[in-house]
């Protein structure tokens, strides 16, 4: 059982693209006001005495979606202010966020239940519960279609964006051997960075992952300094690039750049690890490795 908890723990903290920026939060709030008002008028999922209604069944569905549609927008505009970086957003915090939106729209549909329904009960507990499940069942339906295509949209954009990347080649990366001073929070810790010979930084807490590759051989180097004062004595050269939150890389030792929903996955000269470029940077890195820099 605790092998379980764990593994599904780790699910939630997955990275996951966040899509619902102020530039696209339109166009998909008025995709889901279509696709739901098409659902709820012309399935009628749920029972309604049409003796209750004050007003007819198009109405009701109408104000019903376009009312949820405003919450929605309203709630991941709130959102998208308060987050602190686009590459943070995770599965659990999509869950969380999709349920709260989901409770608001139930709630407010109880709270418009005596502008549809001639009843003396609307505000009854009952009704509030019917009314927030009711919320839930069609915004998991929904969620359970539009997730899945933004998915693929995001990850099929990515990779074929990916395929037109070409690395650069071993005589560009060897033309270049430049050795840079890294001053770190320990003085006695400084230490001369060859360039050439460097592949990625990784933040580890308040230490940072040097990878570097001589004769042949993957060396790890650990040391005191912020990935952000690494990037800051390093901007001189715009082939080291910050791709991620927690990584700088080397651009000219990148052998292979692959798409998905999140971003590119890079690949490094003769190593393992896979080093993420996060969607908050997919321009910066277009542009980059794209430059005549490399």
């Amino acid at each position: 059982m605790k092998r379980k908890a764990v593994t599904l723990a780790n699910f939630f903290r997955q990275p996951y693209p966040y899509y619902f920026n102020q530039h696209s939060l339109g166009k998909l709030a008025l995709g889901v006001f279509l696709l739901g008002f098409f659902f709820v008028y012309f399935f009628e999922p749920f029972n309604v005495d049409p003796e209750e209604q004050k007003m007819s069944y198009l109405w009701i569905s109408f104000l019903h979606v376009a009312v949820s549609c405003l919450i929605f927008y309203a709630c991941f505009t709130g959102f998208n202010m308060l987050k602190s970086q686009e590459d943070r957003w995770t599965v659990g915090k999509e869950v969380l966020s999709l349920a709260l939106i989901f409770f608001l729209m139930g709630l407010a549909n109880f709270f418009m239940r005596d502008l549809f329904y001639d009843n003396p009960y609307n505000w009854s507990v009952n009704y509030l519960l019917e009314e927030v499940r009711n919320t839930f069942l069609i915004g998991i339906l929904l969620v359970m279609i539009i997730v899945p295509l933004n998915f693929a949209r995001m990850y099929h954009r990515n990779a074929r964006k990916a395929e037109a990347f070409h690395p650069a080649s071993e005589e560009s990366n060897r033309s270049s051997a430049n050795q840079v001073l890294i001053e770190t929070q320990v003085k006695a810790d400084d230490f001369s960075l060859e360039l050439e010979s460097f592949l990625f930084a990784k933040a580890e807490g308040n230490y940072v992952e040097f990878h570097l590759q001589s004769s042949g051989q993957n060396i790890k180097l650990l040391k005191r300094i912020t990935i952000k004062d690494l990037e800051t004595q390093l901007k001189e050269f715009p082939w080291i690039l910050k791709t991620h939150r927690s990584y700088l890389v080397n651009l000219r030792n990148v052998t292979e750049v692959s798409g998905n929903a999140q971003g590119y996955q890079l690949s490094l000269r003769e190593h393992p690890a896979i080093v993420p470029v996060s969607r908050g940077l997919l321009k910066a890195f277009d542009q980059a490795f794209t430059g005549a820099a490399l």
